[in-house]
């Protein structure tokens, strides 16, 4: 660590634009935090289905969810903050540190966080959040922004009494407290983090690295990535090598990729740009992040999908399995729709036409063997990243022109 100079300083254009290494150590974890949580998904929908009861793979992997949504508020906390401060400070490398560690052991939690890890991951998440707000609390001095810390503060307070709360009670009630805990801190971020007789941030006027924080957003698409192919080679190398099992593989490497290619093409790569011509770069970053949430959870479910279809190349389909191998691909189009729209200020027809023929398609798959719903997926992606190429060929690369 490098004492540099205080946060309390706003980060200048000058300032670091390139993710730190220990923040790409803090992305390796979530190389296993998102492992875990397709492990986790993919049991649920693995048994569940053959038993015929969907319900109970609904709300499993609604459970599932929820935890990844906690993991992604920790890794989006953790983002903001290297890109709004000076990234070599010592508290800012402490705070990235605290999320490292706290992101693992709830990664470990995660098969258990409903039965007796469940205090594990809600202390892990408790003192991550908690931890942030009182470092930067005691080195931004009296800078203007530390009242913005004091209100994150409170509010992690009085959510971490939920997450504690709901840790020593049975499932259902601990589902309950946890995911209203999860709502109250969304809303507080979104709305400026409100607190009675302290009133609120303007979100809008919050000074951010744009291309710092562009850079995080793409690391993690590619830690999703990471993780499909992971699981693809991972489930090829511990099954019998048949015909069937060699296509699903080749299916899940070329969905990769265009999954890669979609979202690189062009808006992908000039992120940092829009940020930065942005009238108002922090509400790009925040709208960015919903969306690289919408794209992550649909890498990641495409990723569940191609383990469902490596694991029954060639069996019977159950509606759950075609609804994640179709349902994947189709909401990160979805996401890669509004990124588009919040680079570009405009979104290609390709985008909603390739949803329409996936969902279209979903009945007719329910007949066939697991594996074409694979194909289909990958069919589909194809064509949209063939446009792609089409509408940029012979043209000078487009520029950013952002709506906000």
């Amino acid at each position: 660590m490098t004492a540099a100079e205080p946060p309390g300083r706003l980060q200048s254009e000058d300032a670091a634009k390139r993710a730190t290494f220990l923040e790409l150590f803090f992305d390796l974890v979530f190389v296993f935090v998102l492992a875990r949580i397709g492990t986790r998904a993919f049991e649920d929908l693995a048994v569940a289905p053959g038993h015929g009861i969907v319900w109970r793979a609904v709300t499993d992997s609604g459970k599932t969810l929820l935890l990844g949504l906690a993991l992604w508020a920790i890794w989006q906390g953790t983002a903001w903050t290297t890109s709004q401060y000076d990234a070599y400070h010592t508290s800012i490398q402490a705070i990235v540190i605290i999320a490292l560690v706290g992101s693992m052991v709830m990664g470990v939690a995660i098969p258990r966080a409903f039965a007796q890890a469940g205090l594990a991951f809600a202390v892990a998440y408790v003192v991550t959040q908690v931890s942030r707000p009182v470092i930067l609390l005691a080195a931004l001095g009296g800078h203007p922004y530390r009242r913005v810390k004091q209100r994150m503060l409170i509010t992690f307070g009085v959510t971490g009494v939920l997450w504690l709360t709901g840790a020593f009670l049975p499932t259902v009630p601990r589902v309950a407290l946890w995911a209203t805990a999860l709502a109250l801190e969304g809303l507080a971020m979104r709305t400026g983090w409100p607190v009675p007789m302290m009133g609120r941030s303007a979100i809008s006027r919050w000074d951010i690295a744009g291309e710092h924080l562009a850079e995080r957003y793409q690391q993690l698409f590619l830690v999703a990535l990471a993780e499909s192919i992971l699981v693809a080679g991972l489930e090829f190398s511990e099954r019998p090598p048949g015909l069937y099992r060699a296509a699903a593989f080749a299916t899940a490497l070329v969905t990769s990729v265009l999954l890669w290619r979609i979202y690189v093409q062009r808006a992908g790569q000039i992120l940092a740009e829009a940020v930065t011509k942005a009238a108002h770069p922090a509400t790009i970053g925040r709208s960015a992040a919903d969306t690289h949430l919408v794209m992550v959870i649909g890498v990641v479910a495409t990723a569940i999908g191609f383990e469902l279809v490596a694991d029954h190349p060639a069996g019977h389909s159950h509606s759950v399995w075609v609804a994640m191998t179709l349902g994947g691909p189709a909401l990160f189009l979805a996401g890669r729709a509004r990124f588009e729209y919040e680079v570009f200020g405009r979104v290609s027809p390709s985008r909603w036409v390739a949803i329409l023929v996936l969902l279209a398609s979903a009945p007719l798959l329910l007949h066939v063997a697991t594996l074409a719903s694979g194909v289909a997926a990958a069919v589909v992606l194809f064509g949209v990243a063939v446009a792609d190429a089409r509408r940029a060929r012979g043209r000078p690369p487009e520029e950013a022109a952002p709506p906000f």
